[in-house]
């Protein structure tokens, strides 16, 4: 029994030798298989390349066709749907407009006559506040302002009465020497006035 198990183990080895022994062959050939096929697709893919590129240039110069038809057909359509369609959304604003006019007017009119109220109690509340504050700078700047009048008036009058009693001292100065003038000037005219005395006679030697 161990010898019958023996000898199919071996068998078995064999066997599997011999399909080793087999696989460099094979290994062989897929290699040149998948060389074929790699030169194979080379050519297919250039060929498709090529196709291709011919291709493209055709359908382009079919495409350009194409759009240049289908844009002067594409205008032409839009042009008249625009005319038309400018009819119909004109007539329709027209309406639209008409209505909505009506109901802003009135909508309007409602929120103005509702502002108009809270307007007036805002601006009786603001005038009120503000007064009291007007007032209150108002008297504060007074202050303020009648303090520096004072002081300035009081500089300026000191100054006005410097200059006055200068001017007096020059006034009076003036007076003086025109004074004087006019005396000396009526002294002269009342001595050319007064007659000159006759000589008196000599006496006679004897």
């Amino acid at each position: 029994m161990p010898t019958a198990k023996l000898l199919t183990r071996v068998e078995l080895l064999e066997q599997r030798v011999t399909v080793l022994e087999m696989l460099p062959a094979k290994v062989d050939a897929l290699a040149t298989q998948i060389v074929q096929l790699r030169d194979e697709m080379r050519a297919e893919f250039s060929a498709i390349r090529a196709e291709m590129r011919t291709g493209d240039l055709a359908t382009q110069g079919s495409l350009r066709e194409e759009i240049r038809a289908g844009d002067e057909e594409t205008r032409r359509v839009l042009r008249e749907e625009i005319r038309a369609g400018d009819e119909e959304t004109r007539r329709v604003l027209r309406e639209e407009i008409r209505a909505g006019d009506e109901e802003t007017r009135r909508v309007l009119r409602e929120e103005i006559r509702a502002g108009d109220e809270e307007t007036r109690r805002v601006l009786r509340e603001e005038i009120r506040a503000g007064d009291e504050e007007t007032r209150r700078v108002l008297r504060e700047e007074i202050r303020a302002g009648d303090e520096e009048t004072r002081r300035v008036l009081r500089e300026e009058i000191r100054g006005s009465e410097d200059l006055m009693r200068e001017l007096n001292r020059e006034t009076r100065a003036h007076m003086l020497a025109l004074h004087e003038d006019l005396v000396e000037r009526i002294k002269r005219i009342g001595e050319a006035l007064v007659p000159a005395a006759p000589p008196q006679p000599r006496p006679r030697k004897r």
